[in-house]
This record gives structure tokens, C-alpha cells and sequence, in this order.
């Protein structure tokens, strides 16, 4: 493959997953923003704390639906995608439980008191019965993309995106359904984006489908570790926002919580940018490394790491600029003690975007090279090893600002590490 011709198609992949993953990210934005006007700071508090559950429920689908998808681009095994919707009910069907028969439960455990409690306990509920849809869509959307359509996932997952916005301005603004509309207009989000993927499904242009076979459990547990990096980032993401939900709440109380919910939910988007590059890339990763063209392999990587770093420095830059603008969209009542929180919460948390987009794009490219204990690792380190000793150590030291620090702490020190492992790597093998 000339280079021109690689650069092409690494442009059109990753720009259109971008796209696509940030309009998946965006479910939870349009939900944070219309709540945080429609319904004000308690319903924003509620809304942080349920979000955790979200988070793991899209890792869910992203483990299974990328873990899949690799090995279907690896082996082009017509029956992985069928032991991928074996493995998409199995886990499903868990969520949907949880959803119809502990909510309540749930909803204490994540920390919601008298004020909170009945808000979040509604959003959970709603989230968790349309689990199925969010990881089914995450399936199909991975498949699409790694079949050769990145097109159609990217319209996918902006449609669904756009009506989700739409959807939250009617039920919580015309309709004053509350917390309940946001969740379910978040639900209905995924049903438009899986109508939207069948168009693909139908054509003659595809080539997976449902194969007869019985579920094999040797293969979800390929699926599982081709995937495990995916699921590892989001499950983290969900444990570390109850870790610090609770802290928090120890030295903020629920305004601490509001303004945290602001900052990881404009966190949310970012790393959906990075996670789109790593993701758009992947494909391309894996097909070339299947048919042994290693000299593609690294310079795709190559390709990924100057555009994720490039896109760190000016994210921090632009978010540090216009903190104050942001921070003020999502608080309806000018809150100063709110706005304070939340805009030095923000500068200081970011600052560990500059390192974020390498270790998820390392994570993803091991996953892609079918070397997952790598993959695993990065992600464990980030999303367990360090963050949560670090948020309790530096909360202790110096409060809310040691909260803040414990995210770029983690991140610039796995960097370090994911580095060492890329350099072994490529000393060892042709990749």
C-alpha cells in the first residue's frame, strides 16, 4: 500500500469515527446541559451519580462489539460476529435485571440521599432497561465500521446523537418529564442508530451475519481479551467517578458533586475524540498486521501518536481560554460557589488530556495487534493501580485541589510506562 494511499485511509477512518464517537458522547453532554437548565443542581448531582452506571454499560458494548470486530478483521471468521450477539444477550440480559429489580438499591449505594435519591434512582432505571440497545448499537456500529463502511457508523452515531438532543429539549422543556425524560430520550438514542446501521446489514455489500452454532464460550473469552482494554477505560471511568463522587461529597457536599459532574462530562467528549482516533485507526491496524505488512503498522502508529498529540495541546489550550464560558453554560443559577469549583477543578483536571491521548491510542493499537496483555496492563494502571490511591492520598494532602491533580498524576506516569512497553515492543518484533 503506497503511503499517500494509507494516509487517505487513515484520515477518512479516524475523521469519521470522531465524529461518530463524539456524537456517542454527547448522549450524556445533552443530558448534563438540559438538566443542569431544566432542573438545576440537585438533578445534576443525580445525575453524576448515576452516570458510573452508564459508563459501564457502554464499556460493555465496546468490549464485546471491538474485541469482535479485531478478530473479524484478524481472521475474517464469519462466526465471530454471531458469538459477538450470543455474548451481547448474555451480558445484556444482567443490566436489564439489575434495572427492573434494583434501582432503589442501587441508587443508595452510588450515594444519592433524600434529595437525590428518587432522581436517581428514576435515571438508573430507565438506562439500565434500554442496556440492550446501547450495547447491541455498540456491536453493530464496530462490525459496520471494520466491514468497510466507517461512513455509515459515523451517521449512525450522529443521528442517534442529534435525536437524543432534540429529544431532551422536548421532554424535559415541553413536557417537564424531569430526569426521567433525559434518560429516556438517551434510550431512544441507540434504537435510531441501529435503524440507521441496517441499511448495511441488508445490503449485498456485507459480509458477516448470523451463522448457525451454538454459543462457544472459547470465544467470548477471545472476544473478552481482544476487548478487555475497552471495557477496563469505561468500567475505570464509572469506578472512579463513584471514588470521587464520595470524596467529594465528604469535602464539597453536592455542589462539590454538581461541579464535578460538569468537568467529566465535558471529560466525557474529549476522550471520545481520542477514543475515535484509536478506534478509526484500529481497522486498518489490524488488517495490515493480519496480512503481515508490518512497515503499515508503524507508520499508522506513527500517524495516531502526532495527531493525538497535536489535538492534546490544543484542547487544553482552547478549555483553559474559555473555562469561565463553559463552566457558566451549564449553571443555570450562577452558582459563584459552583462556578469556582468548577472552573479550577477544570484547569487543573485537563491537564491530564496532554498525556491521555497517547495511553488510549497505545492501548487500542496492542488490542490491534492481537498482543492484549499490553492493551491490558496500560488500561489497568490507568483506570485502577493509580488513579484511586492517588485521589485518596492527594485529597488528603491539599482537598479538593489533590482531587483534582490525581487524573493527570495517573496519566503522565502510565505514559511513561506505555512508552517502555512500545519500545520493547518494537525491539522485539516487527511491531
Amino acid at each position: 500500500m503506497k503511503s499517500s494511499s494509507m494516509k487517505r485511509l487513515f484520515c477518512k477512518y479516524v475523521t469519521m469515527n470522531v465524529f461518530g464517537m463524539v456524537g456517542i458522547s454527547l448522549y450524556i453532554l445533552a443530558d448534563t446541559f438540559f438538566v443542569a437548565r431544566g432542573i438545576g443542581a440537585d438533578g445534576l448531582t443525580a445525575l453524576n451519580l448515576a452516570i458510573p452506571i452508564y459508563t459501564f454499560i457502554s464499556g460493555t458494548g465496546l468490549m464485546i462489539g471491538m474485541g469482535g470486530a479485531t478478530r473479524f478483521s484478524i481472521s475474517e471468521s464469519k462466526t465471530v460476529f454471531t458469538q459477538s450477539l450470543y455474548f451481547t444477550l448474555m451480558l445484556s440480559s444482567v443490566f436489564f435485571t439489575v434495572g427492573l429489580l434494583l434501582p432503589d438499591q442501587l441508587a443508595s449505594f452510588l450515594g444519592a440521599d433524600m434529595v437525590t435519591q428518587q432522581m436517581t434512582k428514576t435515571y438508573l432505571q430507565v438506562i439500565l432497561c434500554f442496556s440492550p440497545m446501547f450495547i447491541l448499537n455498540n456491536l453493530i456500529i464496530c462490525f459496520v465500521r471494520n466491514d468497510g463502511n466507517p461512513k455509515l457508523s459515523m451517521l449512525a452515531m450522529l443521528l442517534g446523537s442529534f435525536s437524543n438532543i432534540i429529544l431532551d429539549y422536548i421532554f424535559i422543556f415541553i413536557f417537564d418529564m424531569g430526569l426521567f425524560g433525559a434518560a429516556f430520550a438517551t434510550g431512544i438514542a441507540p434504537i435510531i442508530s441501529l435503524i440507521v446501521l441496517s441499511g448495511h446489514i441488508i445490503t449485498k455489500k456485507n459480509s458477516f451475519g448470523i451463522e448457525r452454532g451454538k454459543p462457544v464460550l472459547q470465544v467470548f473469552k477471545d472476544i473478552s481479551l481482544l476487548g478487555i482494554s475497552f471495557l477496563i477505560t469505561e468500567f475505570s471511568a464509572g469506578i472512579v467517578m463513584i471514588v470521587f463522587n464520595a470524596i467529594i461529597l465528604k469535602n464539597a457536599g453536592n455542589l462539590g458533586v454538581a461541579a464535578y459532574g460538569i468537568i467529566a462530562n465535558i471529560a466525557f467528549v474529549i476522550m471520545a475524540i481520542f477514543t475515535g482516533i484509536s478506534q478509526g485507526v484500529q481497522p486498518i491496524i489490524s488488517k495490515n498486521y493480519g496480512m503481515g505488512k508490518h512497515n503499515n503498522v508503524q507508520k499508522l502508529l506513527k500517524h495516531g501518536i502526532l495527531l493525538v498529540s497535536l489535538l492534546s495541546m490544543i484542547i487544553y489550550i482552547v478549555s483553559f481560554a474559555f473555562t469561565e464560558p463553559i463552566v457558566s453554560a451549564f449553571n443555570k443559577e450562577k452558582d459563584f460557589q459552583l462556578s469556582q469549583i468548577a472552573t479550577r477543578g477544570l484547569r487543573i483536571y485537563f491537564i491530564g488530556f496532554m498525556f491521555s491521548g497517547i495511553n488510549t491510542l497505545l492501548a487500542t493499537y496492542f488490542g490491534s495487534i492481537d498482543k492484549p496483555k499490553n492493551a491490558f496492563v496500560i488500561s489497568i494502571l490507568r483506570g485502577f493501580i493509580f488513579i484511586i490511591p492517588f485521589t485518596f492520598i492527594l485529597s488528603a494532602l491539599w482537598g479538593m485541589t489533590g482531587i483534582w491533580l490525581a487524573m493527570p498524576f495517573t496519566e503522565l506516569i502510565v505514559m511513561i510506562f506505555s512508552m517502555g512497553l512500545l519500545c520493547i515492543s518494537l525491539r522485539s518484533s516487527n511491531c
